[in-house]
């Protein structure tokens, strides 16, 4: 008795990546439309991760032009420049140059999930990793900009083994101790930049959903401390928490509750 299309289903959505060569060898023979269809739906699988695996080796570009004068190539970037409230976070990571991660890109390209999943095996992976945080007051205290540097120069000093070359994302970091090289937009076209990205948003997307429980009014959890007409509209009823950025407030005093 033929095996019915409801189990076959059930059988490619548990199959493991390396065992689709062996159910599409299986079925292929079956004339039944929802079978055929099945053994594509296999067949778009395996082509997705060929493409997927030349898409990673072209980010390799900048990482492969500088390894043969540096034997620890970092890449950096951040996440929080613009919301009203919470930190600034950078990420750092040095990853193998053989590194088997799939899917990194601009962390903004991804789903939440995607990043979620990512960034535990960044974590997992890496050769060395590291987050800087610069907070609200901080960024009151010498403004974004520098602010911005300073996350990204505490990420990447916090690297064991140290990073002897960075690849940044956009702009050249001021007073750090290493050689780089800026890229344009860096975070979808150098793995390691991809990879400081996701640590930056993963991380900093965990601490306003803390904040969000210690400072429940203000919804953090869900815009994630940008300036959203919810958010704005908190602000104007509740007034501001020591995690809102008050250089970014200024065109609201009149209207924040004292």
């Amino acid at each position: 008795m033929a095996q019915s299309i409801s189990d076959i289903k059930n059988e490619l959505s548990l199959c493991a990546f390396e065992k689709l060569p062996e159910f599409i060898s299986l079925h292929e023979a079956d004339e039944r439309a929802g079978v055929k269809s099945l053994v594509k739906k296999a067949e778009k699988r395996i082509e997705d991760f060929e493409k997927e695996k030349l898409r990673i080796e072209a980010m390799r570009e900048f990482e492969h032009r500088f390894e043969d004068r540096y034997e620890f190539i970092c890449g950096v970037d951040e996440a929080g420049r613009g919301p009203f409230a919470g930190p600034i976070v950078a990420g750092a990571a040095i990853l193998p140059k053989d590194t088997d991660i799939l899917y990194l890109n601009d962390s903004k390209k991804l789903s939440e999930q995607k990043r979620e999943e990512l960034f535990l095996e960044i974590k997992e992976k890496a050769i060395s990793y590291g987050v800087g945080i610069v907070s609200a007051a901080r960024i009151d205290e010498i403004g974004v900009g520098k602010a911005d540097f300073e996350a990204m120069r505490i990420a990447i000093g916090q690297l064991s083994p140290k990073a002897d070359f960075a690849l940044t994302d956009a702009f050249l970091i001021p007073g750090l101790s290493i050689p780089q090289e800026n890229i344009i937009k860096g975070d979808a076209r150098s793995l390691s930049i991809a990879a400081a990205s996701i640590l930056a948003k993963v991380t900093r997307d965990h601490i306003m959903e803390e904040l969000d429980e210690k400072y429940p009014m203000y919804g953090f959890k869900d815009h994630k401390g940008y300036g959203t007409q919810f958010h704005r509209d908190r602000i104007i009823e509740y007034g501001v928490c020591p995690e809102h950025r008050m250089s970014f407030l200024k065109n609201m005093q009149d209207q924040i509750k004292k």
